[in-house]
């Protein structure tokens, strides 16, 4: 019973940091950025200084919490380690090194007014609106791996997929890393599209390959 009672809390608490660290990841794409490209420049400023470090705090220390009880969730309890959790850990694992690597290190120059400031925030709205990409075809995944009607095992299956799946994640990423903003991507209704679209490629790959 305390076992149980244990799983639960932690998948519990693997759920609630999610919503707080993907909902505070759309705010930023959906409300804060948008607003930015209309507000004053002094509106902006006080923003930038006075909301921003506050609401990156949660975002990044829920980011922390969301994979460290998942990495908790899939290592150390009966979990069935079949394609769909894979690749949605791959991906949760990414977004959540992108949060601490690559959004909060540029976001620090940025609050700071970093003679570099401008780069910085191009590097951080790259890297959040590739975690916006990936974070709907996460979701689906994480949800298909633990209702998916008994998907099997990794070792019983097809790793075609799976190959392709890693393949297209990390072109993704390398361009997080390395390259420039997508205009696929590059506005709200953008990035919703290719997230849907990117969440039909991951669906065809664990249901057909």
């Amino acid at each position: 019973m305390e076992a149980y009672l244990g799983t639960v809390l932690i998948r519990f608490a693997h759920i609630l940091f999610g919503v707080l660290w993907i909902g505070l990841l759309y705010y930023f794409n959906f409300v804060q950025t948008e607003y930015f490209k209309e507000s004053e420049p002094s509106a902006k400023s006080d923003v930038v200084q006075k909301l921003v470090p506050n609401a990156l705090w949660y975002f990044r220390w829920a980011a922390a919490f969301t994979f460290l009880t998942g990495l908790y969730l899939l290592y150390y309890l009966s979990i069935t380690v079949n394609i769909a959790i894979v690749l949605g850990a791959i991906m949760g694992t990414i977004m959540a090194a992108n949060v601490w690597f690559i959004i909060w290190p540029n976001q620090k120059k940025v609050i700071a007014g970093a003679a570099d400031a401008a780069d910085a925030g191009a590097k951080a709205g790259l890297a959040s609106r590739t975690n916006t990409l990936l974070s709907i075809p996460m979701l689906y995944l994480m949800v298909y791996s633990a209702h998916g009607m008994g998907l099997p095992m990794i070792a019983e299956t097809s790793m075609t997929g799976l190959w392709i799946g890693l393949a297209v994640i990390l072109a993704i990423e390398m361009n997080a890393l390395f390259g420039t903003m997508n205009k696929m991507i590059a506005s709200v209704k953008g990035v919703i599209h290719s997230a849907v679209a990117l969440t039909v490629v991951f669906g065809v790959l664990v249901h057909y390959l």
